[in-house]
């Protein structure tokens, strides 16, 4: 599903025109375009003789017509260019274009095929000791055919912090679309050592399924950051790092994000309602689902380890017992072959069913994270509002700041909705694949158990036959 099907793209734009014809009888038409998209004329080029416009081809100029329905009307632009600062808060990257064609490139509809032209692999986790500290990075090979790369193939090394610092900008990017969640930084007391080479493997394939989930994302997949991230070398990334907003611009946002959490929302979209009840009782129950789920890992680790010293004691029995030699030697190796069919069931809940149930437990949080930054969005629009219904403060500058707010919050609005859906629909198709591989795996399991036992049983049933039948006269 992408970004914005058919029907929400053609909703945002009869919006846009809607809201466009009221603030152009508030204010001159020239302020209203002063940050947008220059016109088009026929020739293709802006009617200040600049270069022509990136759709000159037939085929590209086809395409626009055919979903932005342009007619020659530049008001229907006005959504996506009223001001260049929303760009921070709707579903595309500050650091694209904002000509049509580049939205249209970022768009993926439905009726699209769905050609991967992006591959990444994160392997080969290796260990670093310094003076300092000691960390692991892991190796990112990146295979893409994609134009606006330099090259077919990148190949770069990366530790957690800089998954940390590409999901930050992620966020700062696109507020109200829905990250994929990194695994956590700190693991529980007393499960595994942080170096452990098993915590090393889980994080390991769990970072390759945060990229792939963003390189499959229909508009994140086309973020500046997240491009650099695969292809810049460790001093590029370092100083492209350093070129963010400083300390007081990031403390001045924190104060601003806070205000406006502490102010609430005061008339949150029914929609939005429903959504937060979702989120909230999925969390319930996915975290309820994730400490079962460890609770019957950890118990069927306890039964194996058992199971693995109950084979050898039926062997050493079977020393001292000569009538029961064949018979004590039959059971340890069917306790055998049920010890290894336990070693593979635990090896699939481990790998199929664990992973996927507690990346949804991050999700839910992550999901919360997503709606507190929408609501801060619409209460910074409700508290202008406010500011002008009581004269508050300069009612001369507050109704254009009011309108780019509410272009501010549409734009979040339709970003998480069509966002949601799509998140939705992967949710409920990994947690099916995953239950059904479970049960899958279980019923594999009990036929295996089951025809050892009754090979078992057979062989000995056949055994007392044999002899009863010798002690016939």
């Amino acid at each position: 599903m992408g970004t914005l099907g058919g029907a929400g793209l053609a909703a945002v734009v009869a919006a846009g025109r809607a809201r466009t014809l009221r603030m152009e009888s508030e204010r001159p038409a020239s302020q209203a375009r002063s940050s947008g998209l220059p016109a088009r004329g026929a020739d293709g080029e802006s009617p200040g003789g600049g270069a022509p416009f990136p759709d000159s081809s037939g085929s590209s100029a086809l395409l626009q017509a055919e979903v932005l329905d342009l007619d020659e009307d530049e008001d229907d632009l006005e959504v996506f260019s009223k001001d260049a600062s929303l760009m921070d808060m709707n579903s595309f990257s500050p650091m694209m274009p904002t000509s049509p064609l580049s939205m249209i490139n970022q768009i993926k509809f439905e009726d699209e095929p769905d050609l991967k032209d992006l591959f990444i692999t994160v392997d080969e986790p290796e260990s670093h000791v310094t003076t300092i500290e000691t960390f692991i990075t892991y190796r990112i090979i990146t295979k893409t055919s994609r134009g606006e790369f330099d090259s077919s193939e990148f190949e770069v090394r990366r530790r957690y912090q800089d998954f940390l610092w590409l999901k930050g900008k992620l966020e700062e990017a696109h507020p109200t679309l829905i990250i994929p969640p990194l695994p956590e930084k700190f693991i529980v007391k007393g499960m595994v050592e942080r170096f452990n080479d098993d915590f090393i493997e889980t994080r390991r394939k769990a970072l390759h399924k945060f990229l792939n989930r963003i390189a499959d994302h229909p508009t994140l997949t086309f973020n500046e950051d997240f491009k650099i991230f695969l292809t810049a070398q460790a001093w590029e990334l370092s100083s492209h790092k350093k070129q963010g907003p400083g300390l007081l611009s990031r403390m001045g946002q924190t104060v601003r994000a806070v205000a406006s959490s502490m102010r609430g929302v005061k008339n949150r979209p029914e929609e939005f309602m429903e959504m937060n009840n979702f989120i909230e009782l999925f969390s319930q129950k996915i975290n309820l689902i994730d400490k079962i789920s460890q609770r019957i890992y950890k118990e069927e680790r306890d039964y194996f380890d058992e199971m693995k010293e109950y084979g050898p004691i039926h062997i050493l029995w079977s020393a001292s017992e000569e009538d029961l030699v064949d018979t004590l030697k039959d059971v340890a190796s069917c306790i055998d072959r049920c010890c290894k069919a336990t070693e593979r069931r635990m090896s699939g809940l481990s790998e199929a069913l664990l992973p996927v149930v507690h990346e949804y437990v991050l999700y839910s949080e992550m999901l919360m994270g997503v709606m507190k930054r929408r609501d801060q969005i619409q209460a910074e629009l409700d508290s202008k509002v406010e500011a002008l219904t009581y004269k508050k403060a300069d009612t001369d500058l507050l109704p254009e700041e009011i309108g780019k707010l509410e272009d501010k919050v549409e734009c979040a609005n339709n970003a998480l909705k069509a966002d949601w859906e799509r998140w939705k629909q992967n949710m409920q198709n990994d947690i099916k694949l995953a239950f059904t591989d479970m049960a899958e795996e279980n019923i594999h399991y009990y036929e295996q158990c089951l025809a050892t036992w009754e090979s078992f049983l057979t062989s000995q049933t056949n055994l007392h036959l044999e002899e009863a039948s010798e002690d016939k006269p």
